[in-house]
C-alpha cells in the first residue's frame, strides 16, 4: 500500500501580527500623548488589529511550528481583548454595577504579569532579529509605564513613558511588517532587520528531562 503525505504551506503570517501590533499600538499612543482624546475609537482597532489579527498570526505561527511566535501573538492578542473590555467597564457600557467595581490597581497587577512574561520573551526575540528584539525592548518600557501609572505612582512620568514606548513600538512594528512582506515578496533584503545577537545557540536533540 503506497503512503501519500501531503505537504501545505502557509505563508508568514507575522508581517499581519506585526502589522494589527502597529495599528493598535500607533492609535493608543495618541490618547495617550494627548493628540487624540477617550478610548472608545480606539476600541474596534483594540479588537480587530490588536487582538483578532495577532491571534490569527498565532493560528497560523503554530502550523510551521513556531512556539515564540504562536506565544508571542497569541498572548499579545489575547492582551488587547482584555484592555478592550476593561475600557468597555470603565466607559460604564457593560453595566453601571461593574464600572462601581472598577479598581484600576487590578489593571497595573495584568501589567506586571505581561512585564514579566515580555522580559523573557525579550530574550527569546535576540535570536529572532534586532527589529523585533527592540519592539520587546520597548513593550518592556510599555509595561513599566502602564503598570507604575495604573498604581499611581510618579502618574505623569510613568504615563509618558508608556506613550512614547508605545509609539515606538508602532513604528518599529510598521517597519517590521514591511520587512517581511517586501523582503518575501522580492526575495532579496530590500529592508534589513538586523541579524541575530547570537548570544544563545539553539539545541538539537536535547533528551527530555525525566
Amino acid at each position: 500500500m503506497n503512503k501519500q503525505e501531503v505537504k501545505i504551506t502557509t505563508a508568514d503570517p507575522s508581517a499581519l501580527g506585526l502589522f494589527g501590533l502597529a495599528m493598535v499600538t500607533l492609535v493608543a499612543s495618541s490618547q495617550k500623548l494627548g493628540l487624540t482624546e477617550g478610548v472608545s475609537n480606539i476600541i474596534p482597532w483594540a479588537f480587530f488589529l490588536g487582538g483578532l489579527a495577532q491571534l490569527f498570526a498565532a493560528t497560523q505561527d503554530a502550523k510551521h511550528n513556531n512556539i515564540f511566535g504562536t506565544t508571542a501573538f497569541g498572548a499579545f492578542g489575547l492582551f488587547w481583548f482584555g484592555v478592550g473590555f476593561t475600557w468597555l467597564i470603565n466607559m460604564g457600557a457593560l453595566g453601571e454595577a461593574l464600572m462601581l467595581q472598577s479598581d484600576p490597581r487590578q489593571l497595573g497587577v495584568a501589567f506586571i504579569g505581561y512585564l514579566i512574561f515580555s522580559l523573557f520573551m525579550t530574550v527569546g526575540a535576540m535570536e529572532t532579529h534586532k527589529v523585533l528584539f527592540f519592539i520587546f525592548v520597548f513593550i518592556d518600557f510599555l509595561f513599566i509605564g502602564l503598570a507604575l501609572s495604573s498604581f499611581g505612582i510618579w502618574y505623569e512620568g510613568t504615563h509618558l513613558l508608556a506613550a512614547v514606548s508605545e509609539l515606538l513600538i508602532a513604528l518599529l512594528s510598521f517597519y517590521g511588517s514591511a520587512a517581511v512582506v517586501l523582503n518575501t515578496h522580492f526575495g532579496q533584503v530590500v529592508l534589513p532587520v538586523g541579524q541575530p545577537f547570537g548570544v544563545f545557540k539553539k539545541q538539537v536533540n536535547i533528551k527530555k528531562a525525566a
